[in-house]
C-alpha cells in the first residue's frame, strides 16, 4: 500500500513500523511549497468546489506542512502506522485520490471532494486545549466565536523567530512609527535625525519600511499605518519580556512607555541581550487574537464594530504574532492575518 503522507509536526518522529520508504523531503527542498500548493489546489477541485468547514481544516493542514514522507506498508502494519501518524499529526494521500485522516477516514473524497461522517482534521492536543481554554476565557466576557475555527499552530509544529531579530525589529518599527509621528505632527525628526538615535533601526527594515523612512512626502494612509504600527511594536517588546503582560486590547498602548523604554536606552545590548517569552505564553497570545480578530472582522463586514475591541490594536497584534511564529514563513511586509 503506497502512502503520501503530509505531517506538520517541526520535527518528523521517526518511522518505527515496518515500512518501504520511497521519498522523504521537508521545506528545506524548494520544490516542496510548489507540491503543496497543487495538493491545495487538488482540494478545491481547481477551484470549483466551494469551501467547507472539513476543506478550510484540510487547506490549513496543507500549509503548515513540514515534511512530506512517501512509503509502502503492508496490510497487517496499518495500525502501527496509524499510530504514528497520529504522532506525526498527518494527513495521507492514497492512490485511490482520497485525503484521509490519520485513522484512515476520509477527508476529500476524490470525485467530490466531500468527507466521510466523522472524519476530522487532526490537531495537536496542546493546540485543542489551548483553543478551549480561550474560548472558555471568552466566554467569562460574554465573547464567543465559531466552534469550527481552528486551533493555532503547536508547540511541536511552531518555528519562532530568535529573540535578537525581534528586538532588531522593534527598532525599525519604533523609528517607522517616529517618523510617521513626525510627519503627521508640528515637529518633524528628519530620517537622519531618527537614524541617528536608533541605530541599527533602518537597517533592520523591511523593504517597504524602508522606502517609507526616506520618503519625503508619503501617502497619508501610509502614514497613518506606520502609526497603528505602535501596537505591533509594543506585541513584540512583550514577547521578550520588556513589558510585563499584554493587556486585552480595549484601548491603545502607551507611547509614551515606549519611547521612554527605547530612547537613550544601549540598542546593541537590547538586541543582543533579547530572549524570548515561554513558547506556551507567545502561542496563548496568538490564539486570543486570532479570535478577537474573528470578532472584529465579522463586525466590520455588518459595518459594526466589536463591542469592547480596538479593531487597529487587534490587527497590529495579530501581525505581529503570526510573524513571530513564521506564520506561512512569510517577511515583515508579506505576513497576513486571516480568520
Amino acid at each position: 500500500m503506497l502512502l503520501n503522507v503530509y505531517c506538520t509536526r517541526r520535527d518528523l518522529p521517526r518511522l518505527s513500523f515496518p515500512h518501504t520508504l520511497r521519498s522523504q523531503r521537508d521545506r528545506t527542498d524548494p520544490e516542496l511549497a510548489a507540491h503543496l500548493h497543487g495538493f491545495m489546489g487538488f482540494v478545491m477541485g481547481g477551484g470549483s468546489r466551494p469551501m467547507t468547514a472539513t476543506r478550510y481544516h484540510v487547506l490549513r493542514h496543507i500549509e503548515r506542512v513540514r515534511h512530506q514522507v512517501a512509503l509502502e506498508i503492508e496490510a497487517d502494519d496499518v495500525a502501527e502506522f496509524e499510530t504514528w501518524a497520529k504522532e506525526a499529526n498527518a494527513l495521507v494521500f492514497l492512490r485511490d485520490g482520497s485525503v484521509r485522516s490519520p485513522e484512515g477516514r476520509v477527508l476529500v473524497e476524490p470525485e467530490t471532494g466531500e468527507s466521510q461522517p466523522g472524519a476530522d482534521v487532526p490537531y495537536p492536543p496542546d493546540s485543542v486545549e489551548r483553543r478551549a481554554a480561550t474560548q472558555a476565557a471568552l466566554a467569562a466576557r460574554g465573547l464567543s466565536t465559531p466552534a469550527g475555527l481552528p486551533p493555532v499552530v503547536s508547540e511541536l509544529e511552531v518555528e519562532l523567530r530568535e529573540g535578537p531579530e525581534v528586538a532588531a525589529r522593534c527598532l525599525a518599527l519604533f523609528a517607522c512609527a517616529l517618523r510617521a509621528e513626525g510627519l503627521s505632527g508640528p515637529e518633524q525628526l528628519t530620517p537622519d535625525d531618527i537614524a541617528s538615535r536608533l541605530p541599527g533601526a533602518e537597517a533592520a527594515m523591511s523593504p517597504k519600511e524602508r522606502v517609507f523612512f526616506r520618503e519625503e512626502a508619503p501617502s497619508k494612509r501610509d502614514v497613518v499605518d506606520h502609526v497603528w504600527r505602535y501596537e505591533a511594536l509594543c506585541t513584540l517588546l512583550w514577547a521578550i519580556g520588556h513589558t510585563p503582560e499584554l493587556a486585552f486590547p480595549a484601548a491603545t498602548c502607551d507611547v509614551a512607555a515606549v519611547a521612554k523604554l527605547l530612547v537613550g536606552a544601549s540598542h546593541e545590548a537590547f538586541v543582543r541581550d533579547a530572549r524570548r517569552r515561554l513558547t506556551t505564553e507567545l502561542l496563548d497570545a496568538l490564539d486570543l487574537h486570532l479570535r478577537l480578530h474573528y470578532l472584529v472582522n465579522e463586525a466590520s463586514a455588518h459595518e459594526g464594530t466589536a463591542p469592547g475591541l480596538v479593531a487597529g490594536v487587534v490587527q497590529e497584534r495579530h501581525h505581529a504574532l503570526n510573524w513571530l511564529t513564521c506564520f506561512e514563513d512569510a517577511d515583515w511586509d508579506d505576513v497576513t492575518t486571516p480568520t
